[in-house]
């Protein structure tokens, strides 16, 4: 069984199967963003804005989504993004897909400078999943 929990977060991970349970026995919180219906900047924002329950203030744009992230008063301390239909959103657009990776990956970043987890995790059909 893919387990990403028991080590510090790394990049863009495949999920587990049942990533609520496993992540309950690790007190994370996870929060799912869908990738099926995303097409270009706008409908990716859409997506973060209603998987990450956000108000309609959220700026929309990689700054804002960045800000989301890392803000401690608005993540657990330990937090999973579970990215839903990601392996298909990446092939359909390739260009946005490393530019959402470069803002997600810096987040993680930050969130581990301040002893914070922040895991990015695929949910793919068992034929696509591996590792980023």
């Amino acid at each position: 069984m893919i387990n990403p929990f028991a080590d510090a977060p790394q990049g863009v991970q495949a999920a587990p199967h049942d990533v609520r349970l496993v992540a309950a026995g690790y007190q994370v919180a996870v929060r799912e963003v869908d990738f099926g219906a995303v097409r270009d900047k706008e409908t990716l924002m859409l997506a973060f804005l209603s998987g990450l329950g956000l108000t309609q203030n959220f700026g929309r744009n990689w700054d804002a989504l960045y800000d989301v992230l890392t803000d401690p008063g608005q993540r657990p301390a330990r937090f999973a993004l579970m990215l839903c239909d990601y392996a298909r959103f990446r092939r359909r657009t390739a260009g946005l897909a490393r530019e959402l990776e470069g803002v997600l990956c810096d987040a993680q970043k930050d969130a581990a400078g301040q002893g914070r987890a922040l895991w990015l995790l695929a949910e793919e059909p068992e034929s696509d999943t591996k590792h980023w």
